[in-house]
């Protein structure tokens, strides 16, 4: 038996009766209008769940197009590592230090890398902090 030959029941109170027409399923938002609805939802005293009845959505599915949005920024936004050529500078001549000036000298130099980013130098001895070296070099690049 098909939806339209059921018949109503005239003791049974009916509140509402809706008709579907046209075709069902899933709809396909594009990339350009996702983003749109996004940047809806992202402007000052945007209420999601108004925005997503607006396009017929469920505020969940908005939700859920702002997390892949902020998944996919962040992935662009983290650069590779770069690689950059090592150059070996020149040593001082070894006649005019003592045997125990030398040997301090090693000593203190032993680990340290020198890096230079547009003419700015930065040495790093042994025992320095990642973080702080890292966030140091992002300062140098943002710069550039």
């Amino acid at each position: 038996m098909s939806g339209l030959d059921l018949t109503l029941d005239p003791e049974r109170q009916l509140r509402r009766f809706e008709v579907i027409n046209g075709a069902g399923g899933r709809r396909h938002w594009s990339v350009d209008d996702k983003a749109r609805i996004i940047a809806e939802t992202l402007e000052p005293n945007a209420i999601i769940s108004e925005v997503a009845r607006r396009y017929g959505l469920r505020p969940q599915q908005v939700f859920a197009w702002r997390r892949e949005a902020r998944k996919q920024a962040a992935s662009v936004q983290q650069d590779p590592p770069a690689f950059v050529p090592a150059v070996l500078a020149a040593a001082e001549p070894v006649a005019s230090r003592s045997p125990k000036q030398r040997k301090r000298q090693a000593t203190r130099d032993a680990g340290m890398i020198e890096l230079e980013i547009d003419g700015i130098a930065m040495r790093v001895g042994r025992g320095a902090d990642t973080k702080t070296v890292a966030a140091v070099i992002r300062a140098l690049k943002a710069t550039s």
